[in-house]
């Protein structure tokens, strides 16, 4: 007897009219097909579940449900899943079903229900994705660089993880705001306003009488300005009137001296500059630029709040709010809002923003990046939130923890003279790097390379090579930058990404260059494994995007795009593609390029990079 689900069957016709509304999974209308045949055998439908195949040399996708349900039925498991196989002779959706001892179901799915899958999703918005029905409003802090230093790789992790998540919410279908959360308003302010107040002591902005306008032209550079912040830094660590001027400074700052506040409007536009310079080259952006300074002004009230509400009390002194829980195994300390000396704290500021951005922007979810080792502080400032109120009860607060950049020696990454390594001068050797293996390659392969062209591919695949070496491990885990790993061309790497890209690129234009036409190319059943392999491969893209946004992890594109790329290698090194007699099979297989195409761009720009066009 014939068995198709009436929820699988609605989506296979829709399928086949090419509707506009948003697919389901595929593994979840081959479970639908299964679930419907266990329901015809007698049993629970929801032993019905299909996973992809452990045994993909056996067969393409299993169900265990026969297993499971063995115990309630008092029947073997084997003499269930025979019962199910039988109720699958005539499906539409599966092509073989049988039942294996000890009481496995074993499948394979028709190539027309995969090709009308595929002809879907190349048709579809999003592939098909499915959308939320109320999109959430979500602010992702993830920059954390302090003003008046330069960026180095320790600010990597955050700029590039955070950068792909917010893509990957905004993809999924919900309203994202990129926050940067600048270090702006401490004593290192206090630092470079006194060292620059000892080398030009006679600048107007120390003129206590000074009533004029202030000058629009900064009066250091950004390379003095990251030369002033170290040596003031040096120095106040060693001369404590030194560091009681630095003090003083960063007191007059925060209480509104103009000549002081004129100061760091200079500070602040230099390093912004130069900041965004950084970020571009890679590739990462923000919708706000605010920093602990903005919110500098609503911390009184903020701290009179937690006291009337009778949260905060003094300890030792200092301010604190109770944040631990009943509940807690570990010892979890009160969370500081003020010092003994009344002085703000990380932890007041933190508390601030999230009051100031529940009051402008009213977010049902924010997402922070740093360090893994902030993990309690982080406990601390979201329990401290909830306690005192800042937060709706539904507002979520995730913080994303992620490990470090190490070098091959397994410490975290240094110069070779041991130092801190600047980001730009990473991206440089990157860069570097990836110019001499392009010459080389052209070298051997026998062709001249345009300079200008070698160097602008060599940006492009050299940030493909450091984000995707970041992006491809989990978050929280620590991990080797290898440069001669991360920028090859083969293996699980950004380039080999890229270059699998380019490579379909080049099959798709020169398709059109012997008269084709892309538009009127319609995907067919595949005629072979490594076709219907590399079809499968595509058709998990919405399981995967589900996965990426429901984990927030980056890293699951990276395993897709690398199964995808090397089916598609797999099946155009099997192909003779372009010197197909059969004309509708040549489109067939030029159609299913271009869907694969489109969803490794898409997956790539998820991930904060591009293709170039040739490489």
């Amino acid at each position: 007897m014939f068995i198709f689900s009436n929820k699988a069957a609605k989506e296979h016709k829709r399928l086949q009219k090419g509707t506009k509304t948003a697919m389901q999974k595929i593994l979840d209308l081959i479970s639908e097909e299964m679930k419907k045949a266990f329901e015809a055998a007698g049993y629970d439908a929801e032993l019905g579940k299909v996973t992809l195949s452990n045994r993909p040399d056996l067969c393409e996708y299993q169900c265990n449900g026969a297993m499971a349900g063995a115990k309630k039925y008092h029947k073997a498991p084997l003499v269930i899943a025979q019962e199910v196989a039988e109720k699958l002779n005539e499906s539409d959706v599966l092509s073989e079903v049988s039942a294996v001892a000890p009481g496995f179901l074993n499948m394979k799915v028709k190539e027309s229900f995969v090709r009308d899958y595929l002809r879907q999703m190349r048709t579809d918005e999003k592939f098909g994705l499915q959308m939320p029905e109320q999109s959430k409003k979500i602010i992702i802090d993830y920059g954390g660089a302090n003003v008046a230093k330069p960026l180095h790789v320790g600010h990597l992790r955050s700029a590039i993880i955070g950068e792909s998540i917010k893509r990957i919410c905004c993809y999924a279908g919900h309203d994202i705001i990129g926050d940067i959360h600048m270090g702006d308003w401490g004593l290192q302010m206090g630092l470079i306003i006194t060292e620059l107040q000892k080398r030009q002591p006679d600048l107007i902005y120390f003129d206590a009488a000074y009533e004029g306008e202030y000058p629009e032209e900064a009066p250091f550079t950004i390379s003095e300005l990251e030369e002033i912040y170290p040596t003031a830094s040096a120095k106040s660590k060693g001369d404590e009137a030194y560091k009681a001027e630095a003090m003083e400074a960063t007191y007059k700052l925060q209480s509104g001296v103009a000549g002081y506040r004129a100061l760091w409007k200079h500070i602040m536009h230099v390093s912004v500059t130069d900041l965004k310079k950084n970020y571009d080259n890679l590739n990462v952006e923000f919708d706000l630029w605010k920093g602990e300074s903005d919110v500098h002004d609503i911390i009184p009230g903020m701290v009179e709040q937690m006291k009337a509400g009778g949260y905060a009390y003094e300890s030792d002194g200092a301010l604190v709010v109770d944040v631990k829980k009943e509940t807690d195994t570990k010892e979890v300390p009160p969370c500081m809002i003020l010092k003994s000396d009344g002085a703000a704290l990380y932890n007041t500021t933190d508390l601030a923003t999230i009051m100031d951005r529940m009051e402008h922007y009213h977010p049902d979810k924010m997402i922070y990046l740093t360090d893994k080792r902030q993990e309690l502080y982080f406990e601390q400032v979201f329990r401290c939130a909830r306690k005192t109120g800042l937060v709706n009860e539904d507002t979520e607060l995730v913080h994303i923890g992620f490990g470090t950049m190490n070098g091959k020696d397994g410490k975290p990454f240094k110069t070779r003279e041991g130092g801190v390594m600047r980001l730009e001068n990473l991206i440089r050797e990157i860069n570097e790097e990836m110019i001499r293996k392009i010459r080389e390659n052209a070298e051997t392969k026998g062709y001249e390379v345009d300079e200008k062209e070698a160097e602008e591919t060599a940006k492009v695949v050299g940030l493909a090579a450091i984000k995707y070496g970041d992006l491809s491990n989990q978050a929280s885990k620590d991990y080797i930058f290898d440069m001669d790993r991360f920028t090859s061309f083969e293996g699980d790497t950004g380039p080999y990404i890229l270059y699998t890209v380019v490579r379909i690129k080049s099959i798709l234009n020169k398709y059109t260059e012997q008269g084709g036409a892309l538009t009127d190319a319609v995907i067919q059943e595949a005629t072979n494994d490594s076709e219907k392999n590399l079809m499968r491969e595509v058709a998990k893209f919405n399981a995967m995007m589900e996965a990426a946004y429901e984990e927030i992890a980056p890293h699951r594109i990276c395993a897709y795009i690398y199964d995808l790329a090397n089916a598609f290698n797999h099946f155009y090194h099997e192909t003779k593609i372009l010197t197909e007699e059969d004309a509708q099979k040549k489109a067939g297989w030029i159609a299913l390029l271009a869907l694969t195409k489109d969803v490794l761009e898409v997956c790539i720009d998820l991930l904060g990079f591009s293709a170039p066009e040739r490489m």
